[in-house]
């Protein structure tokens, strides 16, 4: 597990500082680079033209021009909206040594190389290469089949054969015509998916960068050319498409292991945006990232349940999860080895960062709505067809996906009128600065963690010295459309424990989203039982678990959104109701405060304890069936709450709620969390 600090990437905590970041924006699967991007440009990672599709979740599984359903581009094109992909060399393209490729190919991260209605085989650079390819492949073979004879070497000989095959079918295809041969509308396709900066006469050359590391000299292959040739060609002519997709190289992709020159690429786009105030002012750029890479995240994505498996969990009538799930049985059809084949939901996948950046997400906000990869394409369905007034739709996306996953408009702002200013890079002293990096000396001076300190770190890690800290101060946040409500209780009976899931929809009717919750269930038996449920928007779901001589179950949802039920059947007849105060009792405008609704059947005296912001802990003794109301005013902590209700008397019975209330008004980030307040 590890972080990077405002001194280690202080280009992208400008870029967050200035505009809008998304905290909540998840992978759209739980896999790897070519699954993601697929998501991200198509909208699935099946073709939707046949339930039995193969679940695309390897990168293996996207072969160049191996898929062929519908992407989101072609729908633009059908609409007659502009769009094109930036990007300084195809993947498919050969002829280039390894470090080359590294800065001067996509880096297979253009997805549209993958569809065959894209004709990537036809691509300028690709046949170029194709005679020299293929004397490379023809000479392996030669010296394989002469080296020896071993199961190994004829499994690579095989290989380079088929690899040959194709290349000189492809090699007689551009000869017969090619490209040429395509309609119209083919090469139009082809041409905007997969531009290349070809027009700049260094896009596949590297020069040697030298400079002085002390008194020790160094070097290293930087690009020639402008890996923004074209795109920043069609700013400057006011050329640049309604829609555009940039896609960097290896050395310029900004793995979360190595952050390293990405941040020029970045910076040198916006620069190239706002150097231009007529596009700027029009302009909305995203910044996202396929997947996690594999590391750490603390925050579990919302996924799906098992269509065919109730105790996976359950979602709404009419949300469908059958394309969300992929079963090892299909997997060993489709010829994963059984070792290898999964029985798990598509995604989501765990967080990545995205950063919006326009003249109407300025200021430094943050914004916790649930986003996934299919975010992006659903704001450009919104924004295009109320733009146009086209009816664009990208029919691949789940109804599952739609009814939890924003599109973005919580973002947007109206504009403030103020510039923008970035500390833009200068890219050979950026490169420089990160070259050296490879000639320190490894940190060391570690030394094993003391009994108590291990102890302060478990127990309360904000207290802890040995824990990372987030930075202090709030930021601005973003008003979110979520109204959710999560209540337990025992059954009639005292043999099970009941929860009652709803999404309302009274304070931002059709505006309002639906609410996927993870809930976690803990038996006796010290194991862990985990369900995934989703809520339309208006909707509710109800379940039901025997009580396992107690109950202990905690409710998870987006934006902070957190309950914990604990007790067992002999808990007194209380009843909890966590609400939100209404202005005036209407129900369309709260006050941003919690109204704690409490009946009970004899009398009790119930504790009202504060978990977290520093309130003072309340006593109330509650009888009768009207019941006790307690308001608990949050304004102090901008509608942020996290509170336990305890019965005087009674070890084993708490219920606790946390989360913040959205009244459709903006408000601020957690205060517990950037350490402005703290219990």
């Amino acid at each position: 597990m590890g972080y990077y600090t405002r001194e280690d990437i202080p280009f992208y905590y400008a870029l967050a500082d200035a505009f809008t970041v998304c905290d909540q924006h998840f992978c759209g699967a739980m896999t790897s680079t070519s699954p993601n991007r697929t998501m991200f440009w198509t909208g699935t990672v099946r073709d939707p033209r046949d339930g039995a599709a193969k679940v695309c979740m390897r990168n293996d599984d996207f072969p160049i021009a191996g898929q062929s359903w519908m992407t989101f581009p072609e729908r633009l094109q059908k609409n007659g909206i502009s769009w094109k992909v930036y990007q300084n060399d195809l993947d498919v393209t050969g002829g280039m040594t390894g470090e080359e490729r590294s800065w001067l190919s996509n880096f297979s991260d253009n997805p549209l190389e993958w569809f065959a209605q894209y004709n990537p085989r036809l691509a300028a650079t690709y046949i170029a290469a194709l005679p020299g390819e293929i004397a490379q492949l023809e000479a392996d073979i030669a010296r394989l089949q002469q080296a020896t004879n071993n199961a190994k070497a004829r499994a690579e000989i095989t290989k380079k054969l088929a690899t040959l095959a194709v290349c000189r079918g492809d090699l007689e295809r551009a000869k017969a015509g090619g490209f040429g041969a395509l309609s119209a509308q083919a090469r139009d396709l082809h041409e905007r998916g997969l531009s290349t900066n070809a027009g700049d006469p260094d896009f596949h050359e590297l020069a040697e960068l030298t400079y002085m590391d002390g008194g020790t000299k160094r070097t290293l292959a930087v690009p020639k050319g402008d890996p923004l040739h074209q795109f920043r060609e069609d700013v400057n002519s006011g050329k640049l498409p309604t829609v555009s997709w940039l896609v960097p190289s290896e050395k310029l992709s900004d793995h979360p292991s190595a952050p390293w020159y990405g941040a020029w690429y970045v910076s040198e786009a916006m620069d190239i945006l706002t150097r231009n105030p007529e596009v700027w002012k029009k302009t909305i750029f995203i910044l996202t990232y396929d997947e996690n890479d594999g590391y750490f995240d603390h925050v579990p994505p919302y996924v799906a349940p098992n269509p065919k498996d109730k105790t996976t969990g359950s979602v709404s009538a009419g949300l469908d999860t059958a394309s969300e799930y992929a079963y090892a049985a299909d997997e060993v059809r489709d010829g994963i080895p059984a070792a290898e084949a999964r029985t798990a939901p598509v995604g989501m996948g765990f967080r990545v960062p995205m950063i919006v950046a326009s003249p109407w997400s300025r200021g430094g906000w943050v914004n916790s709505q649930l986003f996934d990869h299919v975010s992006a394409i659903q704001f450009l369905e919104k924004f295009l067809n109320t733009k146009f007034g086209t009816t664009i739709v990208e029919e691949n996306i789940s109804s599952w996906r739609r009814a939890i996953s924003g599109d973005l408009t919580s973002v947007f702002r109206p504009f403030d009128g103020k510039p923008s200013s970035l500390p833009f890079i200068e890219r050979d002293p950026f490169v420089e600065g990160i070259h050296k990096a490879k000639f320190k000396t490894t940190p060391a001076g570690f030394r094993k963690l003391k009994v108590d300190e291990i102890a302060i770190a478990s127990r309360k890690s904000n207290a802890s010295a040995i824990f990372a800290q987030q930075e202090k101060g709030v930021r601005p946040s973003c008003a979110l459309p979520y109204e959710v409500y999560a209540e337990g209780a025992l059954s009639g009976d005292r043999k099970s424990f009941a929860l009652h899931l709803h999404a309302a929809k009274n304070v931002f009717g059709e505006r309002a989203v639906g609410v996927p919750f993870n809930i976690c269930v803990r038996g006796l038996d010290g194991k862990r039982r985990s369900a995934s449920y989703t809520v339309a928007a208006g909707d509710s779901l109800h379940e039901a678990w025997p009580l396992d001589a107690g109950y202990h179950l905690t409710v998870d949802a987006p934006n902070g959104f957190f309950r914990r039920f604990i007790g067992n059947a002999d808990d007194p007849e209380l009843t909890v109701s966590c609400e939100y105060e209404a202005r005036d009792g209407n129900p369309r405008h709260l006050t941003g405060n919690v109204a704690l609704r409490l009946t009970a059947a004899r009398p009790v005296t119930v504790e009202i304890v504060d978990n977290a912001y520093g309130a003072t802990a309340l006593k109330k003794r509650v009888a009768g069936a009207h019941g006790t109301v307690v308001v608990l005013d949050l304004a102090k902590s901008f509608g942020w709450y996290d509170f336990s209700v305890r019965i005087a008397g009674v070890e084993r019975f708490e219920k606790r709620y946390a989360g913040r209330v959205e009244t459709g008004k903006s408000s601020y980030s957690d205060p517990l969390m950037s350490g402005v307040v703290g219990s």
